[in-house]
């Protein structure tokens, strides 16, 4: 993808959300939108991802070997960029520090994304993913639904898919560790299960990292029908 085309993106974001200067959260360019057009430009950079689980391959490969040995319950996944400077502290600001306004930026940076317009396009429901209620109720805000609504605000439906329980803080665990944790967290709502059956869903997080609460969630759609699944991600973390 080339950079006009992401750097418009965002202007026309700045344009849309914003009515007073201010500046670039990244180089504190002023005035700027949120994330200014140069520094999109050089740290949202095109990338080659394996098709299944996003993760970062040579050019020319569309599935990468762990996802061949191993097929993912996802059928594709996309990632607008690397978990990494500057997206990572703008996804915890975003996150943790009851700052809610990141949300159309992050928005805008993902439909940027090769792919993202196609399987929003093909998608018949946009799904994201739920937080508990404690979790909920001490952010303020689901944070995946608050990007759902941005890039699909007709196809997003933050009430299908939803979460059962609390469950441990996933940091610092392992996939097996992760799976364990999130057995039987997600459910979807009964009155809505038979209109699943054959739909073609995405599914959205803000970071994926082992993949495992896509896979979860995931999951639970299959048991309801549900043909064909996307994961959507803003950033990605690398295997280290």
């Amino acid at each position: 993808m080339q950079f006009g085309r992401i750097s418009g993106l965002f202007s026309s974001m700045g344009r849309w959300t914003q009515h007073v200067p201010s500046q670039c959260a990244v180089c504190r360019a002023w005035p700027a939108q949120r994330v200014c057009d140069a520094c999109t430009a050089r740290f949202a950079q095109p990338a080659d991802r394996c098709r299944r689980c996003a993760l970062l391959v040579p050019p020319g490969i569309e599935v990468c070997g762990s996802c061949l040995q191993h097929p993912p319950t996802l059928d594709a996944c996309v990632a607008a960029v690397t978990y990494a400077y500057p997206w990572a502290q703008a996804i915890k600001a975003f996150k943790f520090q009851a700052d809610p306004g990141w949300a159309r930026a992050l928005a805008m940076l993902l439909r940027s994304a090769p792919s993202v317009e196609e399987a929003l396009t093909q998608a018949d429901w946009v799904f994201p993913i739920p937080l508990s209620d404690r979790r909920l109720s001490e952010r303020g805000f689901n944070q995946a639904a608050l990007i759902a609504n941005a890039v699909a605000p007709a196809k997003t439906s933050a009430k299908t898919l939803l979460r059962l329980h609390d469950t441990e803080a996933q940091s610092g665990l392992s996939r097996a560790q992760r799976l364990r944790n999130l057995r039987n967290a997600f459910m979807v709502e009964p009155h809505f299960a038979p209109q699943l059956k054959g739909c073609r869903v995405v599914l959205l997080d803000d970071v994926m990292t082992t993949g495992a609460t896509l896979d979860a969630a995931a999951a639970t759609l299959r048991d309801s029908g549900v043909q064909h699944i996307t994961g959507m991600v803003i950033a990605r973390t690398e295997r280290e």
